[in-house]
């Protein structure tokens, strides 16, 4: 008896997994994912004495070895928590040894979201709360604005408001947009996430080409587009997060296939902030695309958890997960929330954490 209920407990738990993720049922019956081994360089980010990183949603790295950090901290002091300036760029050297601040108390920037840089080295930031990207060059000087903000200067200025269908979106404006890519032609893929869910596409000069998606479970279609990366072949993967996806498509928007990293879940993880899931196989964010990430020339992608299972998947461009790095925690080697990565070289990963409020250097072997 005890035999037969351990195995109606093994199916249905199964056919819960298969449920939340169908794409991954082959995932859900194999075995665990081989551990990547790695080392998490302690102390590598060298703030000045009594400067912090709030949450850090972002990184990137330029071809100097430079790496840019971009902080929901708050440089502007007071108002209440709903109202503050949080976002601050730092930069630092290849050795973490802090340099500078770029852009503190910039119009565009209120709550930080994503960051990348170009083959220029120009600097991308992305900020969910004021619906603009900016772009800076190597210095940190603005260059080019997208978007545009509620004016803070109306008395009836207040954020979109979420409506169900979301209102169409307009060309060359967004709502809470997430993350950005460039292709070898210098093209530019914007996620355009939280309500819009499309991917906006304008050209090396800036100007506005086209969009493609909408909400939805389908093909071409998003749950949540918070993630984005371009290959060396100039294919597009869109982190589609609240679908537990990976899209791809080419770099006019025409679908080309989907795929899913979802892996079982170790013996023992346990959730930083809340309760652990009963089924954590079955955890609705588990291989949940919070941030991508493909080293130059690779064939292989990086993604992001968010709080749990709290690891980054290594895996193929087509999908195939080749192994786990990390699992959810607050200590040195784990994770909770790795919202951002820059990957410069194939064993080497910088993660931003939002949950943990910091950036972690790993050195993969």
């Amino acid at each position: 008896m005890k035999k037969l209920l351990t195995v109606i407990l093994t199916l249905l738990a199964l056919q819960a997994f298969q449920t939340l993720h169908p794409l991954a049922v082959s995932h859900a019956q194999s075995q665990y994912a081989p551990l990547i081994p790695f080392e998490s360089v302690p102390n590598f980010f060298k703030l000045p004495q009594g400067m912090n990183f709030g949450e850090v949603p972002a990184i990137a790295v330029n071809s100097a070895g430079h790496v840019f950090v971009y902080s929901r901290s708050n440089p502007t002091g007071g108002g209440p928590a709903y109202a503050i300036h949080a976002a601050q760029l730092f930069e630092f050297d290849a050795d973490g040894n802090y340099l500078s601040e770029h852009g503190r108390g910039l119009y565009a920037w209120s709550f930080a979201h994503g960051l990348r840089i170009d083959a220029s080295d120009n600097i991308w930031t992305v900020d969910k709360g004021s619906n603009m990207v900016v772009r800076m060059d190597p210095e940190g000087r603005v260059v080019w604005v997208f978007g545009r903000k509620a004016e803070a200067t109306s008395e009836s200025a207040h954020p979109f408001e979420r409506v169900d269908p979301p209102l169409p979106p307009v060309d060359g404006r967004f709502r809470e947009p997430t993350d950005v890519a460039f292709d070898s032609r210098g093209n530019i893929y914007i996620a355009d996430g939280y309500i819009n869910s499309r991917v906006a596409k304008y050209d090396a000069n800036g100007d506005w080409v086209t969009s493609w998606g909408e909400p939805g479970r389908g093909p071409g279609q998003f749950r949540l587009p918070h993630a984005i990366a371009v290959d060396r072949d100039d294919n597009v993967y869109v982190g589609d997060r609240s679908n537990a996806r990976i899209q791809v498509f080419d770099s006019d928007g025409n679908f080309i296939r989907q795929f899913s990293v979802v892996t079982p879940v170790r013996p023992g993880s346990k959730a930083v902030n809340g309760a652990t899931p009963a089924n954590p196989d079955a955890a609705p964010n588990n291989g949940a695309p919070n941030a991508l990430c493909i080293p130059p020339g690779s064939d292989v992608i990086f993604v992001g958890e968010t709080t749990f299972p709290g690891r980054i998947i290594k895996a193929t461009l087509q999908g195939e997960v080749l192994g786990v790095i990390g699992n959810s925690g607050r200590n040195l080697g784990e994770f909770s929330g790795a919202h951002g990565l820059a990957c410069p070289s194939e064993d080497v990963l910088f993660v931003a954490e939002t949950s943990n409020s910091r950036a972690q250097k790993l050195i993969l072997e």
